[in-house]
């Protein structure tokens, strides 16, 4: 019999105190920002700046989180680009989801991946169509106040006029020369030209610049996209795969077309979570709150075995059912509610004990990314868009600077999996926007970037916010755990000793990590009030700014 008894929270309700935006129990050179008409936040300071560039000159909340992604492409392409996918969450007095994520090639043969057991990670198997133009355009469509084109004016700027490159990119930029510098095919030496002339990455503070990058996003903003998915753009990245082995044709980009989805939800304590539902794995943090809220968790401190143990036990179980049963909403054969079914977190929950769970299983009976935040008086923007692992697949397209991702890799090559690879199907994805609400009123978007890193965050964030009563930027200080595999976990060293001995006691195999990188990178902007509350990832270089 299990040891630790699941107990209901009775006393638990969610309230940004005065005292908290005093408090910063972790080590932090940041402060919560305020501000009454808005506020932006994203992992690259000259990316915030663009944000706050558009509010100033009378833009909205959706504007300035646009200006902030397509500035993202320019000075952060270790983690995203024009070549990567995107999904939103946007409040206007009603939350609306957008999947802006691109299908496989429809001609891809299976037996292309004949004799492997994943899909590369590199070249053009892995490369899907790109979402994020599409995501950009539809929400200025729908909600932009300002022209179109001035969105992407900072991003130009930048492109054109060079950025100091700053130290976590740099970090990032210099880690990913053992990936693309051995690359020797053709299709990987205009990646290379652009990105590491001379083989070289940039070093922190080098003023780099991308004159292709900026010419691309002069022509995606004078046809409003058009030019990427129906035009010269897409021609050229159709002509590069047919001249080098790829299969995206000119109809692949001629039917992309970003989608309207409801988003998902599940309550924990006093507040709605919400997510983008599948084909991403936002529904893996839903399932581990769902779990976890049947625990007391608040009555352990913090710094405990107690609550490590529990979140960490809650999130192996909701990811051994969402890496069994997620893939493209079309061909998953799970129904989300049954996966987010209370009844079926209590029994989920029955399974963790004070010792680790050697190995979840799924459990339904049969029958390393940047994200973004904006907010206005009326909209609340929660943004993600990437590249998928660094700078994505290796392959740019020449003369126009797009890096183009490898979602592919999302992917599985088991056989009758929901997720297995196929022609003109959307992978499994890992970035998700997240979105808070209490009451049916909106409190803010929140995300942790970082592959199987996001969810996980997700969790560590609304945690330490609801049970442990942490303001925005305390709840990002924090120290994080990172589930890998099996009984693996990640610890960073700010984690105490204490905690990592004792959770090895309870049969977890510990490593302690000095590389922030693999334990995410966030923003959260919340108004529970008239005012907002801005933070951003003390992990990064980002920066938030209220005004």
């Amino acid at each position: 019999m299990p040891s630790i008894i699941a107990e209901s929270n009775q006393g638990s309700n969610f309230a940004l105190l005065p005292s908290s935006l005093l408090n910063y129990p972790y080590p932090s050179g940041r402060r919560v920002m305020m501000g009454q008409r808005g506020a932006v936040a994203t992992s690259q300071p000259l990316a915030t700046l663009a944000g706050m560039e558009m509010l100033m000159s009378g833009g909205n909340a959706v504007d300035a989180a646009v200006a902030m992604a397509i500035a993202l492409t320019v000075v952060e392409p270790t983690s995203n680009g024009i070549g990567g996918d995107a999904f939103a969450l946007v409040w206007d007095g009603k939350l609306h989801g957008l999947n802006a994520s691109g299908k496989s090639p429809q001609s891809l043969p299976q037996e292309a991946f004949t004799g492997m057991n994943n899909v590369p990670e590199t070249g053009w198997l892995p490369v899907t169509v790109p979402g994020a133009v599409s995501a950009w355009r539809k929400l200025w469509e729908r909600w932009g106040k300002l022209p179109f084109e001035q969105l992407f004016a900072p991003a130009i700027r930048y492109a054109e006029e060079g950025f100091p490159v700053s130290p976590v990119t740099a970090q990032a930029w210099k880690r990913a020369e053992r990936i693309y510098l051995p690359l020797t095919r053709p299709e990987f030496q205009p990646f290379k030209e652009v990105f590491f002339p001379g083989n070289l990455a940039p070093e922190a503070g080098e003023v780099w610049r991308s004159e292709l990058h900026g010419r691309t996003l002069r022509a995606i903003a004078s046809t409003r996209g058009e030019s990427f998915y129906q035009g010269e753009i897409a021609q050229q990245i159709a002509n590069f795969a047919a001249d080098t082995g790829g299969f995206l044709t000119i109809d692949d980009f001629t039917t992309h077309q970003p989608e309207w989805v409801e988003p998902i939800c599940t309550d924990y304590r006093d507040l709605t979570v919400w997510e983008i539902p599948p084909n991403g794995q936002g529904i893996a943090a839903l399932m581990a709150l769902n779990i976890l809220e049947g625990f007391d968790i608040a009555k352990y401190p913090r710094e405990s075995i107690e609550s490590y143990h529990l979140q960490i036990e809650a999130m192996k179980l909701a990811f051994a059912d969402t890496h069994r049963y997620i893939a493209d909403s079309r061909f998953m054969e799970m129904p989300v509610e049954h996966l987010l079914n209370k009844d079926y977190a209590a029994e989920r929950r029955n399974l963790i004990s004070d010792n680790v769970i050697p190995l979840a299983e799924h459990g339904i009976p049969k029958g390393g990314t940047v994200y973004l935040a904006a907010a206005d008086g009326e909209l609340m923007v929660s943004f993600i868009q990437s590249n998928f692992m660094g700078f994505g697949s290796g392959i740019l397209v020449p003369n126009t600077g797009i890096a183009l991702h490898n979602r592919g890799v999302g992917f599985t090559l088991e056989s009758g999996h929901p997720n297995q690879i196929a022609g003109g199907k959307r992978p499994f994805h890992t970035i998700i926007p997240g979105f808070i609400t209490k009451d049916g009123k909106p409190l803010g978007p929140f995300g942790v970037m970082g592959g199987q890193m996001q969810p996980q965050g997700h969790l560590q964030v609304i945690v330490n916010m609801v049970d442990y009563g942490m303001n925005p930027q305390a709840a990002l200080d924090a120290p994080r755990w990172h589930f890998v595999s099996g009984k693996t976990v990640l610890l960073e060293e700010a984690v105490s000793q204490n905690i990592a001995q004792e959770l090895m006691e309870r049969g977890h195999e510990i490593r302690v990590s000095k590389d922030v990188g693999l334990f995410g990178k966030g923003q959260i902007i919340l108004r529970p009030e008239k005012v907002f509350f801005a933070a951003s990832e003390p992990r990064a270089d980002g920066i938030a700014l209220a005004y």
